[in-house]
């Protein structure tokens, strides 16, 4: 009697959910499996952090309103170990407390109400970005030199008067997309293309934080501008250092 092998799939992506309102948190969940990623449930910030350091989740998804620890301070304490993609959600309408959440690291934010199936898109959009350089290939230098800083497009690491820089993946995306066009000035829009893809749908003040995040971990007075210049009525180019 011959033997039947089975092959069972590949386990897509891990996405943790903490969230304290169960019944969305489960929903998520489960429209998170359907989509084929490998979903966790939690629903405190706490556990929320633990959750992190023992599963190295690939995407975080959480609220700012958490019980024991408030999402700032959630995102905040991942962001010391982590540079996996973190997806803000607020039901909040004061836009200060997204621009904080994004400021400790989010790379992006839903507001409530929202489609699940948004969100899922949302996890869709932040796994599709170039994680390896592979998609500047065709620039011949491995090493982008802006003064003392220091841009590795093939080891996506960033140096800084030779200290090592820990950015986000979308700080270091940002990053990367102005240093591969260094004479180019980029509208809001088109970094958003570029880092978040042409089907996000959102804000484009995020832009903003996120390039002020960045500045500040370069040490980068707006004013001088050495590696990011603001070009007024278009956007952000990259500075000479």
């Amino acid at each position: 009697m011959s033997s039947v092998s089975t092959t069972h799939p590949t386990p897509g992506p891990s996405v943790l959910v903490i969230e304290d309102e169960k019944t969305l948190a489960g929903m998520i969940g489960a429209y998170l499996s359907r989509a084929g990623y490998q979903a966790r449930v939690v629903h405190t910030g706490p556990e929320g952090v633990q959750a992190v350091r023992d599963q190295t989740p690939d995407v975080v998804i959480h609220d700012l309103g958490l019980p024991g620890l408030d999402g700032i301070e959630v995102c905040r304490q991942i962001r010391t170990f982590t540079d996996c993609y973190v997806i803000v959600v607020t039901a909040r309408k004061d836009e200060i407390d997204t621009l904080i959440g994004l400021s400790v690291g989010a790379d992006d934010y839903v507001t409530k109400p929202f489609s699940v199936r948004e969100l899922v898109a949302r996890v869709q959009t932040v796994l599709r970005r170039p994680r390896t350089g592979t998609s500047r290939a065709h620039r011949q230098e491995p090493v982008w030199v802006f003064g003392e800083l220091h841009v590795d497009s093939v080891g996506q690491q960033v140096h800084l008067a030779g200290d090592p820089v820990a950015l986000t993946p979308t700080e270091r995306d940002l990053l990367m997309t102005l240093a591969e066009r260094p004479t180019m000035a980029f509208s809001r829009r088109q970094l958003i293309d570029e880092v978040w893809g042409d089907d996000w749908v959102g804000d484009e003040h995020l832009v903003d934080v996120h390039i002020a995040h960045l500045r500040r971990k370069l040490g980068d007075d707006p004013d001088t501008a050495r590696y990011i210049s603001t070009v007024r009525g278009i956007g952000y180019r990259m500075g000479k250092g």
